[in-house]
């Protein structure tokens, strides 16, 4: 099990540290002559194609494991499969029921072991961890771990010493690791924090309204890796404590934006389109930004897929 052990600033400037060799300090990236005030978090330029790197990096370096389980929907294990392959790691990613199967595809190029479970995420991470305890092996989960929000808390960070006088962040919301660490980030900080969530998968909006955190049942969206069914026990009460509001966006809602970032040049994943659905949807006043948390479209890993497969070849 997690331990709900709360993380601190002073874990994300350790973050920053650990993790520096190993991510790229993304840039700001701007949309003129649509939305004038929205700044991206561009995280699609992230090694592994996701913002997922930052925590995995953090969790593999920190716990400095030499076996290691997860469950996750995809970007998460590419991250972990990446740093596994550089490191010697033994690694095995559980996969969700309907996971996408280019970043399984992707995974298993990078060298680690997969394995299918029935369910939902609920259940694919229930198995990881009965897999991780049968094994001796350390389970890192996607988003429920200190080390883990740590490292997703560098984003904030980053984009908080970029743009001092934000006047909001929309963060994508899946586990809840990413908007937990940038609400760390912006403890001490005026800046409004807004979480976005799939129209289907509301979990941290009914949970804060319930008290609470609720399971709600595994349904379909286009955000693919925003599709946990409960808030995590670390994530929830940093969540709770500063996040300004949360938002839902409808998959058209996420389609349009992915069209509206692959027409100038942005090729974006829908989980990675959700943030900026929710910035347009609000259209707040004042310099805004948005974390286009991941690219790793069907595409995009295919090549990626076909890249490590011809690397292998002697």
């Amino acid at each position: 099990m997690t331990t709900a052990v709360e993380p601190g600033p002073i874990d994300l400037y350790l973050a920053a540290r650990r993790i520096a060799a190993h991510i790229r300090r993304t840039p700001l990236l701007r949309m003129p002559a649509v939305a004038p005030e929205v700044l991206l978090k561009a995280e699609h330029l992230q090694y592994g194609g996701s913002f997922k790197m930052r925590g995995a990096a953090n969790a593999v370096l920190g716990l400095q494991a030499r076996r290691i389980v997860t469950g996750s929907s995809g970007n998460h294990g590419i991250a972990l499969a990446g740093l596994a392959a550089q490191l010697g790691i033994r690694l095995t990613v559980v996969l969700a029921a309907g996971a996408n199967q280019a970043k399984a595809a992707l995974i298993r190029s990078l060298g680690a072991d997969t394995i299918g479970a029935a369910g939902g995420v609920g259940e694919r991470d229930a198995a990881a961890r009965a897999l991780a305890a049968e094994t001796g092996a350390v389970f890192v989960p996607s988003s429920d771990h200190p080390l883990v929000v740590a490292g997703q808390g560098t984003v904030g960070a980053e984009i908080l010493a970029d743009v001092p006088d934000a006047v909001a962040l929309y963060v994508p919301t899946g586990g809840g690791g990413l908007l937990a660490g940038v609400c760390l980030a912006a403890r001490d900080h005026p800046v409004r924090v807004v979480g976005v969530e799939p129209a289907t998968m509301p979990r941290y909006a009914r949970s804060l309204a319930a008290g609470r955190p609720l399971c709600l049942p595994s349904r379909d969206t286009v955000a693919d890796g925003l599709r946990c069914q409960r808030p995590g026990a670390v994530p929830y009460p940093i969540v709770r404590d500063r996040v300004d509001d949360m938002v839902t966006v409808s998959d058209t809602d996420v389609l349009a934006a992915v069209d509206l970032l692959n027409r100038r040049g942005i090729r974006a994943e829908p989980s990675g389109a959700v943030a900026l659905a929710g910035a347009l949807r609000e259209r707040r006043r004042g310099r805004s930004v948005a974390v286009v948390s991941g690219g790793n479209t069907t595409a995009a890993l295919r090549a990626a897929t076909a890249r490590h497969h011809l690397e292998e070849i002697p």
